[in-house]
């Protein structure tokens, strides 16, 4: 390299906004299936999948090679102004392996740009204005979908946001305040608490009540049995619609095409990003046609959603979720549990192993059990530097050790992970 001459960090220094705290001390150059490989060569395991992206593998080879051909034939034309087929098929195809009734989908970009439209829809089909979301949710970060984030890490410098947002309890129980209740008691003093939210912070003009059927950044919460049903009942008791924000866990995570599924619900809109075309920028909502008819023509446009080459992506992508790769997730996310339920028996510094799927979060703890958020950070390191595997932290408290790894994973591979993370508890604990 000449004097002349810039790395890619530095110019990420110089030239890229400074919104993380650090970046990984490496530049990714290439990627194939589960493995990262950076400008030195050096080969990393990745069991983040770019923040649960990657759901059929980095640069599948269908995935890629439909997106190829669609770039040969047409770009870009604005998909809300000229018809394009990848537009109408993925559409179809959505409709087809949504829960319930949901038929009609508008495209856009992201998870944040889907839940903006979703409540939009939702405030135009029901004529009322107030939302409520959960504590520790995360919903995306422009200023209509942080309202809905229930997390002030997010909101600093960022208040105002959009008003008649009130947010209930989370079913955290982990750190219930309700005591240790079996499963069942704990939803529904959970549901009711956040019924009580409505009476005591609302005017009931409630249009949705918006939740994530496992939260991702909140620490991977996954809800007792009967909780989202109790929900959902509520929601429809008030007048208001249940939006089921599905953007981490669509697309085959948790063992299903939507987690939706494994908990008996039928959302009236379903928000998805992240793993639907498998890498490229691609989101959406889908709603009933009776719900999506309410939008009329200048009520909601994306100049670049639908993008025909992100489509022909995403239906590809979802042919390859279904050869066989959602069996995986269950077979692989059984084993996983089970691994890290050994591994909170094991270790004091482990509070709680959760997840479902290729969905799981190790909360790690002090010896008074507060959250020990420079613990997840070690291990993330540690796993890193020492053994090529890459796993995420977050959570509430940012002491969450997070595995997503694509949903091609093999057992060998999830054993080097499971065993880089129990080698950075044991360096935590030494």
């Amino acid at each position: 390299m000449s004097e002349q001459e810039c790395s890619p960090a530095d110019k990420y220094d110089d030239y890229v906004m400074p919104i993380t705290k650090g970046y990984d001390p490496f530049t990714v150059t290439r990627a194939n299936d589960t493995t990262m490989v950076t400008t030195e060569g050096d080969e990393y395991l990745d069991c983040f999948s770019g923040i649960s992206v990657t759901n059929a593998g980095h640069n599948n080879p269908n995935v890629v090679a439909a997106a190829k051909a669609q770039l040969d034939e047409l770009v870009h034309t604005c998909s809300y102004i000229y018809r394009n087929e990848p537009v109408a098929n993925l559409a179809e195809r959505i409709a087809e392996i949504t829960p319930g009734d949901l038929q009609k989908t508008f495209f856009c970009n992201s998870g944040t740009e889907a839940v903006e439209g979703a409540i939009k829809l939702a405030r135009k089909y029901t004529g009322s204005k107030e939302i409520v979301a959960l504590e520790m949710a995360f919903h995306g970060r422009t200023l209509g979908s942080l309202s809905l984030t229930g997390n002030h890490a997010y909101k600093h410098g960022m208040a105002p946001t959009v008003n008649d947002v009130v947010h209930a309890p989370a079913s955290y129980q982990f750190r219930s305040p309700y005591g240790d209740l079996p499963a069942s008691e704990f939803a529904e003093a959970a549901a009711s608490e956040l019924e009580r939210t409505i009476g005591t912070h609302t005017s009931r003009d409630l249009a949705a009540i918006v939740l994530e059927p496992v939260m991702g950044e909140g620490g991977i919460i996954v809800p007792p049995v009967g909780y989202l049903r109790r929900v959902q009942d509520i929601a429809h008791d008030y007048g208001a619609l249940l939006i089921v924000d599905e953007v981490q866990t669509g697309y085959g995570r948790t063992g299903t095409i939507f987690a939706s599924e494994q908990f008996g619900i039928e959302p009236d809109i379903l928000t998805q990003a992240k793993g639907i075309a498998d890498g490229l920028p691609l989101g959406a909502f889908t709603a009933s046609a009776e719900i999506a008819d309410c939008f009329e023509a200048g009520d909601h446009l994306s100049t670049f959603g639908g993008n025909p080459v992100c489509c022909a992506a995403a239906l590809a992508n979802i042919e390859e979720l279904e050869t066989g790769i959602v069996d995986n997730v269950v077979e692989q996310g059984n084993w996983l549990g089970d691994q890290l339920a050994d591994i909170e028996a094991e270790y004091d510094t482990v509070g709680e192993a959760r997840g479902l799927g290729l969905m799981h979060g190790v909360e790690l703890v002090a010896s008074d059990t507060s959250p020990a958020k420079t613990a997840a950070v070690v291990v993330k390191n540690h796993a890193r530097d020492k053994h090529g595997v890459i796993l995420g932290v977050g959570g509430y408290y940012k002491n969450v050790v997070r595995f997503q790894p694509p949903l091609t994973i093999t057992r060998e591979n999830l054993k080097r992970a499971v065993d880089a993370l129990s080698d950075g508890i044991e360096s935590v604990e030494r």
